[in-house]
């Protein structure tokens, strides 16, 4: 099947709208009765990262205490952390 003789040219009759969104305002509260869980990765490494992480921790301390232990044995200096907590939307008002 041959091509169009205007297969490059754009197309100027495409329908275009504009569209415009409100805002919705919400207050996130942490849940009081759900622990936090955080995790670091060792990203150290100059061809790919070291990898190896902490699993799944729930206080800074125990994640702090694993961090140091961790750049104590391997001499790595660089970890990336993550942070999971449940929170709750209290919601504000339409703007």
């Amino acid at each position: 099947m041959p091509d169009s003789p205007k297969a490059g040219t754009p197309v100027r009759n495409a329908s275009r709208g504009r569209y415009r969104f409100r805002e919705y305002h919400v207050t996130t509260v942490p849940d009081p009765l759900a622990l936090a869980s955080i995790e670091a990765v060792c990203v150290t490494g100059e061809e790919r990262n070291c990898g190896v992480t902490s699993g799944t921790l729930h206080t800074l301390d125990e994640l702090t205490r694993w961090i140091a232990e961790h750049c104590a044995q391997s001499g790595h200096e660089l970890c990336e952390q993550t942070v999971r907590a449940l929170v709750r939307a209290e919601p504000g008002a339409w703007q």
